[in-house]
């Protein structure tokens, strides 16, 4: 039997002599992230040939008009303003939860109750307890045959995805050094409004949360090692902002009035990882010129792979074990068909982008639900940097004492 029509939709579950069915997606909330999942949810069926089809069925949001102008833009075929009823639908079967992290747990839970697939963004949580409480849901859930993943989607970079394979093979030998820092310069302007990402209640922390938690998932996926205790330190350089007036993603403008910057600017840790090699992590949204600048370095006996960002397609290698005069770092262009993700894009040579890393989410989630497997990063991967994250700011209010994460 050929694979499904386009606009076929079955309810029910199918057999599994029958054609994968049809998955619905309802994606709650709609800004920066909105827009970023929203290309990954409609490029990956027309790229990949995915185990089931994928309908965008509805995107949610709180201002009615806002949320009806994403729909249209993005192509969701509908929108709603009410995230409880969405998820009380029948014709619902995965929920992507993009909103800011105060609700992640509340939605989470309840889609998973409601027997939907989650996918959910980056921290997990705001806290260890809502992590905690999210993965004993998607255990529950996974009884039922319900999968749960957390979006870090720099993992799902061609070039990440390389790293990490060539580490297992043993390239570099033993891991002996990360070093890993995410740097932007976002907020280096005093008079950037008090956005909800500098709000303690809504954000959960600042630089750490944000970008740092990027760093730490990425530094224990591509080593296969824990970040087991730390030592850190943040700090807020602009405690007072104007009020945001209006905004969207990382920009705004201000209304009248000053209010409290409540979390951190910049966080600066070393980590202890479980094979007891050091790794030195820094997150910063002060980083003057710098974008969206993220590093990864491992070291090792045998040699060395560094990933920049900011060549996104590149992977820099070092063969320790090569003769001396032909020692040095070589440039892996990962955009061959042999490289993770790769085989169903363009050429050799053709550049990939930020968008791709949200088309592989969808692959890896969408194929994981149809062979009933759990997809990665699972909800404990996610528990785990919420645990580093939450070590960090009680090393730091300690006196950057060493901090254990468990």
């Amino acid at each position: 039997m050929g694979r499904m029509k386009k606009g076929t939709h079955v309810t029910d579950e199918l057999s599994a002599a029958d054609e994968p069915r049809r998955l619905r997606v309802a994606m709650i909330g709609y800004g920066f992230m909105g827009a970023a999942h929203s290309v990954g949810w409609r490029q990956a069926p027309r790229v990949f040939d995915l185990p089931a089809d994928v309908e965008m069925a509805v995107v949610v949001g709180r201002n009615a008009e806002a949320v009806a102008d994403a729909a249209a833009k993005w192509g969701w075929a509908e929108s709603a303003t009410d995230w409880r009823e969405v998820i009380a639908r029948d014709d619902i079967d995965i929920v992507d939860v993009v909103t800011p992290g105060d609700s992640h747990a509340e939605i989470t839970i309840a889609a998973l109750e409601a027997g939907k697939h989650v996918l959910c963004e980056k921290p997990l949580a705001n806290t260890v307890a809502e992590a905690e409480a999210m993965l004993a849901a998607a255990e529950r859930a996974a009884a039922n045959g319900r999968r749960a993943m957390v979006g870090f989607t720099y993992r799902r970079v061609p070039a990440v995805t390389l790293m990490r394979d060539l580490i297992a093979e043993g390239v570099v030998g033993t891991v002996q050094q990360v070093r890993a820092a995410y740097r932007q310069d976002w907020l280096v302007d005093p008079q950037m409004p008090l956005a909800w990402r500098l709000q303690k209640e809504h954000a959960g922390s600042g630089a750490l949360g944000d970008i740092g938690a990027h760093i730490i998932d990425m530094t224990q996926f591509v080593t296969g090692l824990s970040v087991d205790a730390v030592s850190g330190t943040m700090e807020t350089i602009v405690k007072e902002r104007p009020l945001l007036g209006s905004g969207s993603g990382l920009s705004g403008t201000a209304a009248e009035g000053m209010g409290a910057v409540t979390v951190d600017d910049v966080a600066v840790f070393t980590g202890r990882l479980s094979n007891g090699a050091l790794a030195s992590f820094e997150a910063t949204r002060f980083a003057t010129g710098r974008k969206n600048g993220l590093t990864v370095e491992v070291s090792g006996d045998k040699g060395a792979l560094a990933f920049d960002l900011e060549d996104l397609n590149a992977l820099h290698y070092y063969d320790r074990t090569a003769a001396h005069d032909r020692q040095g770092f070589t440039k892996i262009f990962a955009t061959e068909a042999a490289h993770p993700y790769v085989a169903s894009w363009w050429p050799p040579g053709h550049m990939l982008g930020y968008e791709h890393g949200f088309v592989h989410q969808v692959v890896d989630l969408v194929t994981a639900i149809a062979e009933g497997t759990d997809p990665h990063p699972t909800f404990a991967e996610g528990l785990s940097v919420q645990r580093v994250l939450d070590a960090v700011e009680r090393s730091s209010e300690a006196g950057s004492v060493w901090t254990e994460t468990n």
